[in-house]
């Protein structure tokens, strides 16, 4: 009985995270009163979805160069006619709308 006492009273304290490492150097801070950017080229490309969401590559830093290239040659050209696809269905929207406000 003792055992399920520990084991309740251990399962109602959060667990708790360590503290943080001191910076090595290699995790980029910004901060954020200044002009200063950050570029998140490490986290590979920018992927315009087909309902028009955007997202990443996974496993971008796996890859290797010929991949790499080989994913940037068609995702340039398919993230192109997404978002021309986009941009004529804002374009008809909008186009809609505004007949349905001259009515």
């Amino acid at each position: 009985m003792s055992d399920s006492n520990n084991t309740s009273t251990a399962r109602d304290e959060p667990l708790l995270l360590p503290p943080p490492t001191s910076s090595d150097g290699t995790t980029p801070t910004l901060d954020l009163n200044s002009e200063q950017s950050l570029k998140l080229d490490a986290l590979g490309p920018m992927v315009v979805n087909s309902d028009g969401t955007l997202s990443r590559i996974a496993n971008w830093v796996e890859l290797t160069e010929a991949e790499r290239a080989n994913t940037l040659r068609v995702l340039g050209a398919r993230n192109r006619l997404r978002i021309a696809k986009e941009k004529a269905k804002l374009e008809a929207e909008s186009k809609s709308s505004d007949v349905e406000e001259a009515k």
